[in-house]
């Protein structure tokens, strides 16, 4: 381990192992090599990643590997290289023999090590070499309870997907929807919560009253989302860590598509007042609200952009729901959506460059993205009641979800915002309403 220019990179995890602190990070060599994935155009290329089982435990080292190796596959991005072609067992991590995984086409390599320390934490070490080059890229280490081993694999996975690609990872996230369960007309509805990949759900409702729309905080630590008991609608915040919950609000009429601010300090929402729908904001302070849209027409699910200067909306105002932007006071209103179909559920991506959408034309139903100016629109998947996109933290893969009718229901699945590797996430039952957390804290 080099111990000069060390670099001190802590996150805190509240898990209930407790706390893991991210520890020094591991210097390339100066003459590093600048293997690097372009993402920026067309399909790009997977990197072919050899990823050899840590050293230490097989079991606990074997466990973390598949997860940093699944996390990557499932982007897209990366090919993990069969292990059955390695040609070096690897003995020490620090020094491969690069000629070996030169032969099998492996551009990058990760090597590292799982180590027991007396008081029960482990320490994992990895580094991460560029093959062809025969020079380090990064590494790091992490000491944490047992308890946290796939976060420390989601977030070595992060790593790696940052140092290659120039980007941030989002596999340290989690993703909230609705659990659905039960007969088709009976169907019991809980708010349920789940790492990115499908692993540890747990249920934050009881599933005795209807929930809709869960949508995180900026902090990952609340979620805002619809509850109806009997034909009451309300507006709870959800503390996740504590299970606490409090009312944002009770108002007259319905209430709908709460959202938080990119500040966290306010919800904007649609409440239904006299048979017409408008957008209004809420202070989370002093609960005071104004409003934004006063039409004649229903104006429903609104989503700030990143800086909080804009607001996309869709509105039937116009004859048919369309998807429209306004600034955030609620000034300069105007359609973005053009095409010959319905819109709905807009979405604005984490980095500002893409507004998301459900478009329905003839019984097909499609999630695409436009540009925030309406240019550039494009369909990413089509089937039978495609709904709901939620973009990952660094804007470049969409959940949502699929209900395929008849007597099945609703499941999860991702696709790139360039239309390709769709993929079905695992879930206990039937699943909607998805909602990605930013990167965990």
């Amino acid at each position: 381990m080099n111990s000069n220019g060390l670099v001190l990179n802590r996150r805190r995890l509240l898990t209930a192992g407790g706390a893991l602190a991210a520890g020094a990070m591991l210097q390339a060599t100066p003459a590093a090599a600048q293997l690097k994935l372009d993402i920026t155009s067309g399909t790009p290329q997977p990197i072919p990643i050899a990823l050899p089982d840590l050293l230490g435990d097989p079991q606990q080292a074997r466990a973390i590997t598949e997860v940093i190796s699944n996390d990557l596959k499932r982007s897209g991005l990366f090919a993990p290289i069969d292990p059955n072609a390695f040609i070096e067992k690897i003995t020490n991590p620090d020094a491969p023999r690069f000629q070996d995984w030169r032969v099998i086409n492996a551009q990058a390599l990760m090597t590292g090590r799982v180590t027991r320390q007396a008081d029960g934490r482990f320490q994992v070490t990895f580094r991460l070499w560029d093959v062809f080059a025969g020079q380090q890229l990064t590494g790091q280490q992490f000491v944490a309870q047992p308890d946290n081993w796939r976060r420390i694999a989601h977030i070595i996975a992060d790593v790696i997907y940052q140092r290659l690609t120039g980007e941030p990872g989002y596999f340290d996230t989690r993703i909230a929807f609705v659990d659905e369960s039960g007969p088709k007309q009976q169907r019991v509805k809980r708010l349920a919560i789940m790492d990115q990949d499908g692993a540890n759900v747990s249920y934050l409702t009881r599933g005795d009253e209807l929930v809709m729309t869960p949508r995180f905080s900026p902090t990952a630590q609340e979620i805002v989302y619809m509850s109806y008991t009997g034909n009451a609608p309300r507006v709870y915040l959800l503390n996740i860590e504590t299970g606490q919950r409090e009312v944002v609000g009770q108002f007259p009429g319905m209430t709908f598509s709460p959202r938080f601010a990119p500040d966290g300090q306010s919800v904007i929402m649609s409440l239904d007042q006299n048979g017409n729908a408008n957008i209004f904001v809420m202070d989370l302070r002093s609960k005071a609200t104004r409003r934004l849209t006063n039409t004649s027409a229903i104006d429903t699910g609104p989503c700030y952009s990143p800086d909080g200067r804009q607001i996309c909306f869709e509105s039937d105002r116009g004859g048919s729901s369309q998807i429209y932007i306004m600034n955030a006071d609620g000034s300069n209103q105007q359609r973005i959506s053009f095409g010959d179909a319905r819109y709905s559920t807009p979405v604005w991506s984490p980095r500002g460059d893409w507004i998301a959408f459900t478009r329905s034309s003839r019984g097909q139903f499609a999630i695409g993205v436009m540009k925030p100016d309406g240019s550039g629109e494009r369909v990413l998947t089509e089937g039978y009641h495609n709904e709901g996109p939620s973009f990952c933290p660094n804007g470049r893969v969409l959940a949502f979800f699929r209900d395929p009718g008849g007597g099945s229901g609703p499941s999860l699945y991702t696709v790139n915002t360039t239309g390709y590797n769709e993929m079905r996430l695992p879930t206990p039952s039937y699943a909607s309403d998805p909602a990605w957390s930013p990167l965990r804290s």
